[in-house]
């Protein structure tokens, strides 16, 4: 006890260094993943046969940004760093207006971050059946207009506080405050039944319309290595949600300062992350170091009703790797 502090404050920071480490090794993933992208844009620039396929480094460049905007977002919810990082670099912020950082994690998570980097990825896959993409400069309008209905709903149900007077805390609470064992106020961020109401929702209708893209993408695809990938890239993404869901939903039995909510709350992370990690894995590093490998030589799919692709279906330059 001389050396440690007591038990729940202990396992908090344990969550929190836990998830610190999960964020440090995203960004590190996501500065890798943009290496990628600018190397090929650079090396696309004297190897013709790259160009084409280099066309969508903007859709894989908002991909990451949302992947890295997410994992910098979860600092808000972690008490370690806002008191370690932000308390110092802001002085004007303390624990009182600590709850509204809370509840700007929850819309920004929840409402843009997450279900941007989300549709991306779907936009992704979507244009990367196309033999010829000449759509991604629609990448981050459609980004947006997907986003826009969550991201009202978000803002609406933690911000409104007509709301939050009407209905019972559970609903609307995005934050607690409590004592720790040193007496010390601590300011602890949380879901609100409405915040995951709208999630889950949007992520069931996600769901359907990525396991079309997916099936549609499965029979499309020319060699069993492409067909293994998309299978793999399906089934991450498609159970790191339900795993997300399900947990937002059990987070709903426990308050903030509980133990249990801390494990569920970890769990939530560690699936977000799970899903942006292999984003950025089978979307955006595994085909450029395809492509880089390959000198471009190389499609993604061809329409199976070719039985014999002509010598103009195996240049780079009208078809994308995902």
């Amino acid at each position: 006890m001389f050396f440690f502090p007591p038990l729940p404050l202990f396992d908090s920071l344990l969550n929190d260094y836990t998830t610190l480490a999960f964020i440090a090794l995203l960004l590190i993933l996501s500065i890798l993943s943009l290496c990628f992208i600018f190397h090929l844009r650079f090396k696309s620039r004297t190897l013709y046969h790259l160009q084409e396929f280099n066309s969508l480094w903007s859709v894989r460049f908002i991909l990451v940004a949302f992947i890295t905007l997410w994992a910098l977002n979860e600092l808000l919810r972690i008490p370690f760093s806002c008191k370690r990082f932000l308390y110092p670099l802001f002085p004007s912020l303390n624990e009182s207006n600590h709850a509204s950082l809370c509840k700007i994690h929850v819309v920004l998570s929840l409402g843009f971050f997450e279900p941007a980097f989300l549709v991306t990825l779907l936009f992704l896959v979507n244009i990367s059946i196309k033999q010829k993409a000449k759509r991604e400069i629609w990448a981050f309008p459609f980004v947006l207009i997907s986003c826009f209905p969550i991201l009202t709903f978000q803002a609406v149900f933690v911000f409104l506080v007509p709301l939050e007077e009407k209905l019972p805390s559970i609903f609307t609470r995005s934050f607690v405050v409590f004592k720790d064992g040193f007496g010390n106020e601590n300011v602890l961020c949380g879901y609100p039944l409405l915040s995951t109401i709208a999630f889950g929702s949007f992520c069931i209708a996600y769901c359907l319309c990525f396991l079309f893209s997916c099936w549609k993408a499965v029979s499309l695809a020319i060699n069993k290595s492409l067909r293994v990938r998309i299978y793999v890239l399906a089934f991450s993404v498609l159970t790191s949600l339900a795993v997300q869901i399900l947990s937002l939903g059990l987070s709903l039995f426990w308050s903030p300062e509980d133990l249990a909510y801390g494990a569920v709350a970890l769990v939530v992370f560690i699936s977000t992350f799970l899903c942006a990690a292999m984003g950025e894995g089978m979307l955006v590093i595994r085909p450029i170091a395809d492509a880089l490998a390959a000198g471009g030589e190389c499609c993604q799919w061809i329409p199976a009703s070719r039985s014999q692709p002509a010598e103009d279906d195996k240049n780079p330059a009208e078809c994308q790797l995902v």
